[in-house]
């Protein structure tokens, strides 16, 4: 059975820092594209950054600069590093395994919220 566990989620201030864990079981996780998606009611789920199993990173342009994806293959988990929070950053962050067309689970996700 696969699961996605993520942690670290809470309250941050502005300019503020927090870093996500996503903890993965039942997948060969080297092997995996592991991503972070964050989502606020209403709108639709968004890509936040993404690491293939080899490590090479992509950030959509609003977290770059100041967050940073990493992943650790031996303990099966994903990190998301969060630093200068905005209040535009508030959201549920989820995590995501994804390998070819048919394999793409989903964490429950990890409330963030950024406010003074």
């Amino acid at each position: 059975q696969v699961q996605l566990v993520e942690s670290g989620g809470g309250l941050v201030h502005p300019g503020g820092s927090l870093r996500l864990s996503c903890a993965a079981s039942g997948i060969i996780f080297r092997l995996y594209t592991m991503a972070w998606y964050r989502q606020v009611p209403g709108k639709q789920r968004e890509l936040v950054a993404f690491i293939t199993g080899g490590g090479t990173t992509t950030y959509v342009d609003p977290v770059k600069g100041r967050f940073t994806i990493s992943r650790d293959n031996a303990k099966n988990t994903m990190y998301l590093q969060m630093n200068s929070a905005k209040p535009e950053d508030t959201a549920v962050y989820l995590c995501n395994a994804h390998l070819g067309a048919t394999s793409d689970f989903w964490g429950q996700g990890t409330q963030v919220t950024v406010s003074s």
